[in-house]
């Protein structure tokens, strides 16, 4: 009996002293930005300048969740054992893996908020189509020649079949003004894009080096095209930036794009939020206009305890909804699908799409009715989702290798109008990411009496940009400033013409979006104006604008010192 109770002593010391040294997953956060906060004045550093003049044009100001995490955290976290594999600035914490020891005392440091043990499955080395995260989006390859087609009649874009996508949203209209996305960067966070640099579909887009960057967030290093990645982003691309006559042309041909993985096909499991989350923050960095996502989160078959409740869908609570609402803040206009699960168990809408910041779309089939596959709202917290709808039932899509596809899927819908977006802010370069946001809404076919299925309806893009042009109060005005001396020293002039009499307010900001000079409310007169800013010999040299704005909108011009 002794040797018995001798052998379990032994065992459960075992079994301790082994929780003690097994290295775990931990989340840390911190309590602030520390020291770095005094990066703020230095910008340049970790934003680049598009992101700055994105934040400028928008009035928005720096904060401490633009800087990154604080290294010297880090360095003590790695000083006591800590193997950080994870870190995001906007959330400011870390993902470690730690053993219990390390763990408490790491918990004692004075700049960690909060220590937490968290379940971190490990992504999988290998690739394979076998994860059927998105029932509802099947692919079947058509026979073009029996679908109808059609042409713009002004930027000679031969539609094809994609025609109807198009035309739903009078996106083809804005096409014959000219406003295809040149200008637009797009963001394209997905699981992969499967052979998008020897695609036909992609020939103008890598010919005009409208592919401006690829990452993998989740295999870092990783060739987003690789034949072992997922063919889903690439089908989602093409609804945007395709471009092969006779067959598809996307919705917005002539935007620019980086093409961003966060999604790992082999597996369902919490960390994809944060891989997201991460590239969110690297599209703000590199000044991304659109963020536009085909990806949802509910439940993780491969890791149950992460499971979300319909109680998460508030818009509050989950990493990446939390993450995609801190990337509109910045400025950028964030598109998500609504999911796939209209006629499951689950219906409603999946995270991010329950942030009250994303512009979430549902699907419809041709004839512009809801597709029963398209999840719902509303949000738990009871707003509509939801917002909008664009075609998602028999879209057609380009496939790997060649050719195009009927598919299903708010994975299609999404992309389609976040093209459309890019044309519109195309058009309407002045205003911010919201204001681009409700004008898609108000103008959509059931703005008057939005529901949960389709939202405010199916946005028409001509409307959309009568309300954004109506908000100008009609007054025509020179995008162009002339700044001389430019660069300055002791004093700018400013040029600019208006057509009609302005109350204007004219601001001198520099880098860091504060106003150093400002001349307020001030009556302007047709024609050509000039405002002089003198005694600017003090101020430091470096990067500035002149931001001029009025009933008639913002013009700003970059000057250097």
């Amino acid at each position: 009996m002794k040797k018995i109770i001798t052998i379990i002593i032994s065992v459960l010391l075992t079994t301790t002293l082994f929780a003690q040294i097994r290295s775990e997953s931990y989340k840390i956060k911190f309590t602030d930005k520390g020291e770095s906060i005094s990066k703020l004045s230095s910008p340049q550093h970790y934003l680049s300048e598009r992101s700055l003049e994105r934040r400028l044009m928008q009035q928005i100001p720096l904060d401490e969740s633009d800087l990154p995490v604080n290294e010297n955290y880090l360095i003590k976290l790695r000083g006591l054992g800590a193997k950080v594999y994870y870190t995001s600035k906007w959330l400011n914490v870390a993902l470690v893996h730690l053993n219990q020891n390390q763990a408490g005392k790491i918990s004692q440091l004075p700049f960690v908020k909060s220590i937490q043990r968290i379940n971190a499955f490990d992504s999988k080395l290998d690739y394979a189509e076998d994860k059927d995260y998105s029932k509802e989006e099947k692919l079947q390859k058509i026979d073009i020649s029996k679908l109808p087609t059609k042409k713009s009649t002004i930027v000679g874009l031969d539609y094809g079949p994609s025609a109807n996508q198009a035309q739903m949203l009078k996106i083809d209209q804005l096409h014959n003004q000219g406003y295809t996305g040149n200008g637009i960067v797009i963001a394209v966070i997905d699981a992969g894009f499967n052979s998008v640099d020897q695609m036909a579909v992609f020939d103008s887009l890598r010919a005009q080096n409208k592919i401006l960057g690829t990452r993998d967030f989740v295999q870092p290093g990783n060739n987003v095209y690789g034949t072992n990645m997922s063919t889903h982003g690439t089908s989602v691309l093409s609804t945007m930036g395709g471009n092969l006559p006779g067959q598809i042309i996307g919705t917005a041909p002539h935007a620019s794009y980086y093409l961003f993985r966060s999604e790992d096909v082999t597996a369902e499991y919490l960390m994809e939020e944060y891989y997201w989350v991460q590239a969110a923050e690297y599209a703000d960095s590199l000044g991304v206009d659109i963020l536009s996502t085909s990806l949802g989160y509910t439940v993780f078959n491969d890791d149950p305890t992460n499971n979300h409740t319909y109680e998460d869908m508030d818009g509050n609570t989950t990493v990446i909804t939390i993450g995609a609402d801190l990337a509109a803040k910045k400025g950028m206009l964030v598109i998500n699908s609504a999911g796939n699960s209209g006629s499951e168990e689950w219906r409603y809408i999946s995270a991010p799409a329950d942030g009250d910041s994303v512009l979430t779309i549902g699907a419809v089939d041709a004839n512009g009715l809801y597709a029963s596959f398209s999840s719902t709202g509303p949000t738990y917290d009871g707003r509509i989702k939801p917002d909008v709808a664009a075609q998602g039932k028999n879209a057609i899509v380009a496939i790997v290798p060649s050719g195009i596809a009927s598919g299903n899927g708010t994975s299609f819908s999404a992309p389609i109008l976040s093209g459309a977006a890019a044309c519109l802010w195309q058009a309407n370069q002045s205003y911010s990411n919201m204001e681009i946001y409700n004008a898609i809404k108000q103008s959509g076919s059931r703005a008057s009496n939005p529901n949960n299925l389709i939202g405010w309806g199916i946005p028409d893009f001509i409307i959309a940009n009568s309300l954004l042009v109506g908000n100008i109060d009609k007054i025509n005005y020179s995008q162009e400033i002339s700044c001389y001396p430019n660069p300055f020293n002791d004093f700018i002039i400013a040029e600019f013409n208006l057509s009609s009499t302005a109350d204007t307010k004219v601001r001198f900001i520099n880098y860091q979006g504060q106003v150093v000079r400002s001349v307020n409310s001030i009556n302007l007169n047709p024609g050509l104006n000039k405002i002089t800013f003198d005694n600017l010999e003090t101020l430091p040299k470096g990067v500035y604008f002149i931001q001029i704005s009025g009933n008639y909108g913002t013009l700003t011009q970059k000057i250097i010192k």
